[in-house]
């Protein structure tokens, strides 16, 4: 059993298990029935996706240090109780079943999903390599 971190869109690995959208907005012209068989997400939780604000000043961000200020400010917003207890969730879901969870950004090392795969290793979470 693992969570994988994966890149939305992109054809699904083998025992991935559910995929989850931690995006803000939807993939877009894809009708929503479409979503899993396009191998974007079967459910979609933005509640771990970077307030529109951060993510601007993420996709924005075109050094070191301001990646490392996205990197703080998105940490802050994961601080807050409710985000919290869903990397919990993943984190224990983790060591029971297989699951992954995912954003469109082809550069990982630059996107979102860097952090989450960072906050869920510190809650030790099963990750897949």
């Amino acid at each position: 059993m693992a969570l994988r971190i994966v890149r939305l869109g992109t054809p699904r690995a083998s025992g991935e298990g559910l995929r989850i959208g931690t995006v803000r907005r939807p993939p877009r012209g894809v009708p929503k029935a479409e979503f899993a068989t396009r191998d974007f997400y079967d459910t979609w939780l933005p509640a771990l996706s970077p307030s529109a604000e951060l993510m601007k000043l993420g996709q924005e961000a075109a050094s070191d240090k301001d990646w490392a200020a996205f990197v703080r400010k998105f940490r802050a917003e994961l601080n807050e109780p409710d985000a919290l207890r869903l990397l919990e969730l993943l984190a224990a879901l983790s060591h029971t079943t297989d699951l992954s969870i995912g954003c469109y950004c082809e550069d990982e090392q630059r996107c979102h999903r860097s952090v989450l795969r960072e906050l869920l290793a510190e809650r030790a979470a099963e990750l897949a390599r």
